[in-house]
Parts: C-alpha cells; sequence; structure tokens
C-alpha cells in the first residue's frame, strides 16, 4: 500500500465504520418472532446472488429485540458473516438486525457503503486468516475493526464504484450466459437421452429389470463405525456414485476383519446404484471402473449386472439415467425423513424396461457415449469460462484498491 496516490490515507475499519455485534433471541419465544425487523444469518445471506437486501426470511418483534443481543444497523450499511462462514456480504436497503454470526458495519461519513462492500469483497482471504477457533474459524470484532482500509478522498471512492458496478454488471451476464449455454447443453443430453428409451423401434422388448439381470441387486455391507481408519480396506461412499460417474477415490478405510464379507467386493465394471440420499441423489447409477484394490460397496449402495445375451451395462446405466426412470426411481423412495429418501430391492428389480437386440444396444451407446463427450466438452469450457471470470472479477478489484482502477484498465482486462 505505499504506491497509493498522495492523497489517499489508510485507516483501520474501526475508525471509519461502526462495528455492530448481532445476536440471536431465544426461538422457542413465540413473542420474539414475527414482528415488522428484519432479521438475516450467513446461511441466508449465502444463497443471495446480488448485495441487496430489503426482506429476510425471519423477522423480529421488539420485545425480540429487547430480550437478546441482537441489534439494529440502518439502511445502507453492510453486513458480513463473521463465521460458518467468513466473508458473506450483504448490503441492507431497509433497517436490519443479524443473528451473532455476523457483524455490521456502518460508514462513517468520509465512507462510501458500497466502497466498503467492495473492499470486504476483495479481502475474504484476509478475513478468513484473521479467524480462529478450532470447530470453526470466527472473526473476532476486534480483529474486523484493525483492519486497514485504503481510503481515497470520497468522490474517488464514489468514481471507483461506478466503475466496478458496471464492470461487474458485464461479468454477471458473461456468467449468466455461460450458466445458460450449460444448462442448455445438459438439458439437450436429458431429452436426447428420454427421446432414446421412449420412442421404442421395432424389435424393442418390455419387461421389469429383475428379468434381464445376472446378478440381482444386493445391498452392500458397511462396517461398524468402531473400526473406521485411515488405512485398510477401502469402503465406497455414496459420493463414489451420485452424478452419474464413479469416483474410484470416494472411500473410506476400515480395519474390520473382511474376510467374511468377500462377496461384498465390487468389480470393475458393476453396475452400482445408490439406495438412499437426498430425494434428487437417491437411485444415481454409476459403472465401476478405475479400481485398482478390493473394495466393499456399502449398505446404501447396490450392485448388480445384467444377462449378457440380454442387455448391455452401459445401455443399462443409459436407461437409468433417463428423466423418465429417474422419476419412478424417486417415487418409488420412501422414509419418514423428507430428506433422507430409501428405495428397496423391490422398487429396483421391478423397474420397467425396453431393451433391443444387442447389436442395436451398442449403436444406441455408441451414440450417447458421443453426446456425453461433446457436452462434457461444453462443460469444460464453461468451467473455463467461471474461473477465467472469477480471476478478473478479483483482479479488478486489487486495481482498485491499489489506486489503479481506471476506465481503461478495465477495458484492457476484459478484452
Amino acid at each position: 500500500m505505499s504506491s497509493l496516490p498522495i492523497d489517499w490515507k489508510i485507516k483501520p475499519i474501526g475508525e471509519i465504520s461502526r462495528v455492530v455485534n448481532g445476536g440471536t433471541p431465544k426461538t422457542k419465544v413465540e413473542d420474539y418472532w414475527g414482528g415488522n425487523h428484519c432479521w438475516i444469518t450467513p446461511a441466508e445471506m449465502g444463497k443471495r446472488s446480488e448485495p441487496f437486501v430489503s426482506e429476510t426470511k425471519r423477522t423480529l418483534t421488539d420485545s425480540g429485540l429487547q430480550g437478546s443481543s441482537a441489534s439494529i444497523v440502518p439502511p445502507f450499511s453492510v453486513i458480513l458473516s463473521t463465521r460458518a462462514p467468513i466473508g458473506h456480504l450483504v448490503i441492507n436497503t431497509e433497517p436490519m438486525a443479524f443473528n451473532q454470526g455476523c457483524r455490521g458495519l456502518v460508514p462513517l461519513e468520509e465512507l462510501d457503503y458500497k466502497y466498503l462492500y467492495y473492499f470486504l469483497m476483495n479481502s475474504i482471504g484476509l478475513l478468513n486468516d484473521l479467524g480462529t477457533g478450532a470447530t470453526f474459524k470466527e472473526l473476532s470484532s476486534g480483529k474486523l475493526k484493525g483492519v486497514q482500509v485504503p481510503v481515497p478522498p470520497l468522490p474517488e471512492q464514489k468514481r471507483i464504484v461506478a466503475i466496478l458496478d458496471e464492470a461487474f454488471v458485464g461479468i454477471s451476464l458473461a456468467v449468466a450466459n455461460a450458466e445458460k449455454n450449460l444448462t442448455n447443453a445438459r438439458e439437450l443430453f436429458e431429452s436426447y437421452l428420454n427421446n432414446v428409451f421412449t420412442q421404442k423401434g421395432d424389435g424393442w422388448e418390455e419387461t421389469c429389470l429383475e428379468e434381464i439381470l445376472e446378478v440381482q441387486p444386493r445391498n452392500g455391507w458397511s462396517p461398524p463405525a468402531a473400526n473406521h481408519s485411515d488405512t485398510g480396506t477401502p469402503v465406497l461412499t455414496l459420493s463414489s456414485v451420485t452424478g452419474f460417474i464413479f469416483k474410484p477415490v470416494k472411500v473410506k478405510f476400515t480395519s474390520a476383519d473382511v474376510d467374511a464379507q468377500r462377496h461384498y467386493w465390487v468389480n470393475n465394471g458393476d453396475l452400482l446404484i445408490s439406495r438412499s440420499n437426498t430425494p434428487e441423489l437417491v437411485g444415481h447409477v454409476a459403472i465401476a471402473s478405475g479400481l485398482e484394490n478390493p473394495t466393499i460397496y456399502p449398505d446404501l449402495i447396490m450392485r448388480m449386472n445384467p444377462d449378457p445375451e440380454k442387455a448391455l451395462t452401459k445401455f443399462l446405466y443409459y436407461q437409468l439415467r433417463t428423466p423418465t426412470l429417474r422419476t419412478e426411481i424417486t417415487g418409488r423412495a420412501q422414509g419418514a425423513n423428507p430428506t433422507m429418501k430409501k428405495i428397496n430391492k423391490s422398487a429396483v428389480q421391478t423397474l420397467p424396461i425396453r431393451y433391443p437386440s444387442i447389436t442395436a444396444q451398442k449403436k444406441i451407446i455408441s451414440q450417447l457415449d458421443d453426446l456425453v463427450m461433446k457436452t462434457n466438452r461444453l462443460e469444460a469450457i464453461c468451467l473455463q469460462k467461471f474461473d477465467a471470470l472469477a480471476e478478473l472479477k478479483q483482479s479488478i478489484l486489487q486495481k482498485a484498491f491499489a489506486g489503479e482502477l481506471t476506465v481503461d484498465v478495465v477495458q484492457e482486462a476484459i478484452n
């Protein structure tokens, strides 16, 4: 910061803003909740894509404010989450309170609120480094107040904010376009995939899954938690099959004696399905591959193999991925806990399946493999675009607080 323009000053946050701590009223006291005072949490802040917030999911009454350490900050303050995690940011356009996982920064006269917001956005790494705690990091009020801020004259702050606003609108538009392209590519694949298996041709047969399996679905075995270890026999986790891509590195290890459990080994080429997970992830399928060591599959995963004279593993894999069968599978999932459903053996065995000759299956697999490759290529390009835009955003922020930001600098960075 030694090379800052001569009319810039460096001041701690505690000198240029009022730092306000948050609080939470007792949740069981109904009189504290549902009033006219907005109240926000880090979790709610993290779900927002825009900096400005005028409404919150939960609100406090006057009694709720008086019965807790929660405080109201005036409009156009900056609210920062200081634990779980450190770094979520919003600007309130209405008077607002927040829980103890946040701190409000009320800018004083010499500080523009949006300039402070952008400075904190640029300083998330530093703020995290200042956090302390064994279970999770927390940024203390004292550490936050001591963070040094480069402060130019107020007109210069507003000029910087105007440039950043315009630049970030362009970056947000580029991100939105990339996200739209990615969504369109995925939807195109899902539509084509569904059409392949719903518009059956000549020679297709209809049956249920168990009729074309050589090895029926079988739940795995989960070793006792007491035997969890950093080494030993690898055991697949649900993450190894979610996302419809097999991930052999997503394992835990057990020190338990597995000699008696050898029938729960998973082999490369096995068709696996997650039998319990969140409603969106239950019933995800993957084909085991890349396993180099004997590996156990757990109770929450089923293993099966088709009869090679009737169906190919990859043909079944693609069919079980179709939106039609995904809806069928998730509809069969049961459980009292709405966030964790489970499918049983019968629900999988009786799934309706359509299949043509092995020759036709090979042709379908080839077509779908080609489309997957093209979709993955587009996804990779989009992800690279996201990374590049994030780096561009950070680069522009760094120049802003080094006193180097001009419209020409931004245009050069974007081009």
